[in-house]
């Protein structure tokens, strides 16, 4: 599994790098919209609805790297990439992972003061993971129905293998963003990731992190 920590390390120097250029005094009369922007975020993956009667929930940590461009004073698009850091045991052993996803969108933000905004995206994201549990017992041939072995994990065996199933899923974002300084912004947001048409889960993201304009 692609590690979010490992994907998103070497991304950490490059908002440094170039907020230590000389040219910050000229940026600052660049309007916004011709501006791009690189963000670093701590992402939280809540697992909704998993299973086909109890419906449990768990959670994964992650990180997610976003790079985009503002088109307009209010619309921008953008291009995401991360990761699940570490598995999320949901229950009785299932084990679910987001190994990689990519993500594209296109939002809408609005300035509510001076130095914070709203804003809403929608796109479309590729994912990919797995979901792993105890294989299932084996009772001798001639045990009766009766006397058989229960699954603990039978709720979730159409869920082994690939997850989600369906690797293309539609998925939004809303959040909000604090100027902290110049060009530099705190940001806090949730969304949809996917929802997965075979096992019906839906997986949210959580994140709060950096994003520097340029």
């Amino acid at each position: 599994m692609i590690k979010a920590l490992r994907f998103l390390t070497p991304a950490i120097f490059i908002p440094l790098a170039l907020m230590s250029g000389q040219t910050l005094a000229q940026e600052d009369d660049i309007p916004r919209y011709e501006k791009n922007y690189i963000g670093i975020y701590y992402t939280g993956f809540q697992h909704r609805s998993v299973g086909l009667r109890t419906r449990e929930r768990g959670w994964e940590d992650g990180g997610t790297l976003v790079l985009g461009g503002h088109l307009s004073d209010y619309f921008h698009a953008e291009f995401r990439g991360g990761a699940g850091e570490a598995d999320s045991e949901v229950d009785n052993g299932l084990r679910l992972e987001i190994d990689y996803f990519a993500s594209w969108y296109m939002g809408m933000h609005y300035p509510v003061t001076p130095w914070a905004n709203i804003y809403a995206q929608f796109g479309f994201s590729h994912i990919r993971g797995e979901a792993s549990m105890s294989p299932a017992p084996v009772d001798p041939p001639d045990t009766e129905p009766s006397q058989r072995t229960p699954d603990p994990n039978a709720q979730y065996r159409h869920m082994e293998g690939d997850f989600p199933a369906s690797t293309f899923a539609f998925s939004w974002i809303a959040g909000a963003d604090l100027e902290l300084f110049s060009d530099m912004y705190f940001v806090l947001e949730g969304g949809r990731l996917f929802k997965d048409t075979e096992s019906e889960v839906s997986t949210y993201q959580f994140s709060g992190g950096f994003r520097y304009e340029f």
